[in-house]
């Protein structure tokens, strides 16, 4: 199993380094975890290349999971209903949207 750290910032500015930081995973047939804790910023775009990525290893049959998330991430999840696509667990900490910039 590899473990994958992801940035403090996931801004629009970040959607690109994150495709090509993730590219190499891609066929990885082991399970990958990533590793969203450090996460403070998150744009809509971020959010659409990880659940792309989660989909393409899905349809290859590759187990992908998060060994941890930020509330700021999870709240960003949930605002574009992506929780179940991301194997997000909703809790009762995600109502601070105060860090998600242009979530919907």
């Amino acid at each position: 199993m590899s473990a994958v750290p992801l940035g403090a910032d996931l801004g629009i500015e970040a959607a690109s380094d994150l495709k090509q930081q993730l590219a190499p995973h891609l066929a990885q047939s082991d399970e990958l975890v990533l590793d969203a804790a450090a996460v403070q910023r998150v744009h809509t775009a971020s959010l659409q290349v990880l659940f792309s990525f989660f989909l393409e290893r899905a349809k290859a049959g590759h187990r992908t999971a998060f060994a941890d998330s930020s509330a700021s991430f999870r709240d960003a999840a949930r605002l574009l209903g992506l929780e179940a696509e991301l194997g997000l667990v909703a809790t009762d900490n995600n109502n601070n949207s105060n860090f998600v910039e242009n979530a919907a």
